[in-house]
């Protein structure tokens, strides 16, 4: 027997409300496939499982919100004995008595507020009904009134279950939602306000606990343009590369040079980490700053650092980013260079140990060979934890960046 937790999608998240299962007992499922929606304080995410099994039981109902580490479903591995399928919000009667102590959950107190059950008043009452964000969701498909329903979540929260019992015979249930398929909307004010005070909060954390040391250096980005134009004359419109990625790519390469700059900070000792998993910081449509994984992005041609990008930051803004995106990055990169920022000074994501920023592509004057020019040139920042490394190493570092600029050709 195995158990499948409510995963930490970034140190920032702190509790997670399931949205949707994908998955029911009896199913059988293997490492990596999408078994349930998750709302965060930042955006909803499709969670990976990350062991095989038969699913035995789903421990938390669907608008339960519960902490980072709690028992969310229950495997055994395939072709064990199974036990009957419990689904949860099953009545009482049907249900068997449990094979280990139950988990007692209570939401912590710093939690965002906004996926919590919502309180809707009743027309002519003073009765406050608890509603999930997903049953309220359902019961506006269904045209069905909240104050006629009977909730069995959590203090007499309406849960979907409930909502979906309501209907009333012959008429069609909502439409289920499918991994991959954009979530519900959410109101706008909701998810600003959890997603700015989730940011603030590991943004202070940050400064506080992590001894941040900057350095800067401008690069001549001549030779990696007139590189740029001429590769991009040999391809079609719609596979043309833009600048940033050139420099993702030297920053991935880079990393993988000197593995000090690429990983974790836990337990008061640095991590490497397994691979280079570039966190690309994306804006998001409304405001908001998300930042997930271009995995082993050292090993990827520009092409396909090209396409990754492009796909982080279309699922990114429609809401179908995967769990193991959102957990995996092992250094981040921000570009503020289309914001016509000249140069930008990040704070470090904990765990994470550095970070570096670029910023516009400007026409300065540079000295080549003791002849004065005009040049594009773009200004490299790094914020790096002194616990993991120096100015030395922090040097270095934006120096081999510098280097495989002039050679944006080589692999």
């Amino acid at each position: 027997m195995s158990d499948f937790v409510m995963p930490s999608l970034g140190a920032d998240m702190e509790a997670g409300t399931v949205l949707d299962w994908y998955v029911k007992p009896g199913d059988t499922v293997k490492r990596g496939d999408i078994v349930a929606l998750v709302d965060t304080s930042k955006a909803e995410i499709e969670v990976e499982i990350f062991q095989g099994g038969v699913i035995d039981e789903l421990r938390v109902p669907v608008g339960e919100r519960v902490p980072v580490g709690t028992v969310l479903a229950t495997l055994h591995p395939v072709g064990d004995e199974v036990p009957v399928p419990v689904r949860v919000g099953a009545p009482a009667a049907a249900m068997p008595a449990p094979a280990a102590p139950a988990i007692a959950v209570t939401a912590l107190p710093a939690a965002p507020p906004a996926p919590a059950p919502i309180q809707v008043v009743a027309a002519g009452t003073n009765h406050r009904l608890r509603v999930s964000p997903l049953a309220r969701r359902v019961a506006a498909q269904l045209g069905i009134d909240l104050s006629q329903v009977s909730g069995s979540g959590p203090n007499g929260a309406i849960t979907k279950a409930d909502v979906e019992r309501a209907r009333p015979a012959g008429q069609p249930p909502a439409p289920a939602r499918r991994p991959g398929s954009p979530p519900p909307a959410r109101e706008p004010g909701d998810r600003q306000a959890a997603m700015r005070e989730a940011i603030g909060a590991l943004m202070a954390r940050s400064k506080r606990e992590i001894p941040h040391y900057y350095l800067q250096l401008e690069i001549d980005m001549g030779r990696a343009l007139d590189w740029l134009r001429d590769a991009n004359l040999q391809r079609p419109m719609n596979e043309r590369l833009l600048p940033s990625v050139l420099l993702l790519s030297a920053v991935a390469r880079a990393a993988a040079e000197m593995p000090e700059m690429n990983g974790f900070w836990t337990d008061g000792a640095f991590r490497s980490g397994d691979g280079v998993h570039l966190g690309v910081a994306i804006s998001l449509r409304g405001g908001g700053l998300i930042a997930p994984a271009l995995h082993d992005a050292d090993q990827k041609s520009l092409e396909e650092i090209m396409a990754g990008v492009r796909d982080l930051v279309q699922r990114a803004r429609s809401g179908r980013l995967r769990s193991s995106e959102m957990s995996d990055p092992t250094l981040t990169v921000t570009n503020l260079g289309e914001r016509g920022v000249d140069l930008v000074h990040g704070v470090i994501y904990p765990p994470q140990v550095a970070l570096v920023g670029f910023g516009a592509v400007r026409e300065r004057p540079w000295a080549i060979d003791g002849m004065l020019g005009i040049r594009p040139v773009v200004v490299a920042t790094l914020a790096a934890d002194h616990r993991a490394s120096d100015g030395h190493a922090g040097g270095r570092f934006l120096t081999l960046i510098e280097r495989r600029l002039q050679k944006p050709e080589d692999p």
